[in-house]
């Protein structure tokens, strides 16, 4: 079940840490922290790699709203939607770790934001997810034009290239078939 819980406290503690002053520049890095609960762990005690993908929804959450975009979104009837992923596992999470998890931009092009985002316990790397997403306006559906999202937040001239890992992942993706039937 998604955390609608977990999703409304991200949502509270975020627009209060921005009214108080806590903001993101679009080049800041967003730490949010939480404890792996029983029902994010599987059969294999160890949280669940689907749980870890709905669990970055927060970050970006967290990241939405106190860069400014969460109030964007609302104003111009905006959403936001991830159009595709790639993610490295390497260390468990287990039940009751305190899990800080980090959520960046790392690349922008005329259409997609790539974010990058990792989850960390005692220091140590679990998992690195990259990220393809769009600001999308609700009426059409359609991706918006970075400039205009980031215009909207009073950001001109962001030349922000992908690293060559995240190129690569880009111009492979390209090459990918999507099934027709």
């Amino acid at each position: 079940m998604y955390p609608f819980f977990r999703l409304a406290k991200t949502i509270v503690k975020s627009s209060l840490d921005f009214k108080k002053g806590d903001k993101l520049d679009f080049y800041d890095t967003s730490e949010y922290r939480f404890t792996a609960n029983v029902n994010d762990i599987d059969n294999f005690l160890e949280m669940n790699n689907g749980r870890i993908f709905t669990l970055f929804d927060l970050g970006r959450t967290d990241f939405a709203i106190r860069s400014g975009l969460g109030a964007k979104l609302i104003k111009n009837r905006w959403g936001l939607v991830v159009a595709g992923s790639t993610i490295q596992y390497r260390k468990r999470i287990r039940a009751f770790d305190q899990v800080v998890m980090k959520t960046r931009i790392c690349a922008v092009d005329e259409r997609w934001f790539y974010v990058e985002q990792t989850m960390w316990v005692k220091d140590k790397c679990t998992c690195h997810a990259l990220l393809r997403t769009a600001v999308t306006d609700f009426k059409s559906g359609k991706a918006l034009p970075t400039k205009k999202v980031l215009d909207s937040l009073g950001y001109v001239n962001i030349h922000l290239p992908p690293d060559e890992w995240v190129q690569a992942w880009i111009d492979a993706d390209k090459l990918r078939p999507y099934p027709s039937e």
